[in-house]
């Protein structure tokens, strides 16, 4: 399903999704906010250093979605950003994407690497600065009031128009870090490209992606967010909720409509409407989220 330049509130409960159309005026984010405290906001393809027709000024759609963001009348508690936070992998570009991510309010990111993230030569640029929690891997996972968040990488040796892998040593690990929770844990993935088949002639999809949702299944609650197609679709396949989200910096075709993938000039007035963040929230009153989707407009 794709959704246009409304915002809309996913409201989920056993593992179902209901979409709800909101207008995000402040008054409608103070009603979202009553639903649950935010637990988290993701944030994907910022593309810093990305200076074409489709967005001349990234830095400045950005800095709107980081203003989106601490206007939220109750902080989450964390962001995620999931991949391409530079257009070319370049040093100054993670020095200015670190620079304005620096102004959100939420202390913490978790970030999983896009594949425009790992273009330099020693692909070592993004792990310099996002390495840590990962030893440098680039996937790991951590819980949060409940919720085992797990970030997976699914662009080492991307080649344009291949789908995404995550290999063997990954599969490995993630068999053995779920293999510790409970199927009742909410589980929440998050990674760059989609982990479901979406357009494969596009690329747009993980190609041994079943492999890490055939551990999954047993779990009750679970959420798979990815960025990469600058656009949502959403998928439910039984207690599975897959999610993909907008970019801040341009939009993309929809899938098969073109020769191919890439950025997609829109009139500039129709630009924001187009581009977004989504916020997650947990309800502990019952086994509940909430996904809020808002257009920078």
């Amino acid at each position: 399903m794709a959704f246009g330049s409304a915002g809309t509130l996913f409201a989920l409960s056993g593992g179902v999704f209901t979409p709800i159309d909101l207008a995000f005026a402040a008054d409608n984010r103070e009603a979202a906010a009553r639903l649950g405290t935010p637990l988290f906001v993701q944030i994907s393809d910022t593309h810093i250093g990305f200076n074409k027709d489709a967005n001349p000024d990234v830095r400045g759609t950005l800095a709107g979605s980081i203003d989106l963001v601490n206007a939220i009348a109750h902080q989450p508690e964390f962001i995620i950003h999931t991949g391409d936070i530079t257009h070319l992998s370049r040093p100054a570009e993670f020095d200015a994407a670190q620079q304005l991510l620096s102004g959100l309010k939420a202390s913490e990111l978790h970030t999983v690497p896009g594949e425009h993230d790992v273009a330099d030569a020693t692909q070592s640029e993004y792990f310099q600065r996002f390495g840590r929690a990962s030893g440098n891997r680039g996937y790991y996972s951590f819980d949060h009031r409940g919720v085992h968040m797990v970030g997976l990488v699914n662009v080492m040796n991307f080649k344009p128009g291949g789908l995404g892998i995550l290999g063997d040593d990954q599969l490995k690990w993630l068999a053995t870090d779920l293999a510790a929770r409970t199927p009742s844990t909410p589980v929440v993935v998050f990674a760059h490209m989609p982990l479901w088949s979406i357009y494969d002639a596009w690329g747009w999809g993980t190609g041994d992606a079943d492999q890490a949702i055939a551990l999954l299944r047993r779990f009750g609650s679970v959420t798979v967010l990815n960025g990469h197609i600058h656009q949502i679709v959403q998928k439910v396949e039984g207690n599975i909720t897959f999610y993909t989200a907008r970019a801040t910096a341009y939009p993309q075709p929809a899938p098969g409509v073109g020769p191919g993938p890439g950025p997609l000039t829109v009139p500039a007035d129709k630009l924001a409407s187009m581009l977004g963040v989504t916020s997650v929230s947990i309800r502990r009153d019952q086994p509940a989220a909430i996904l809020i989707d808002a257009p920078l407009s």
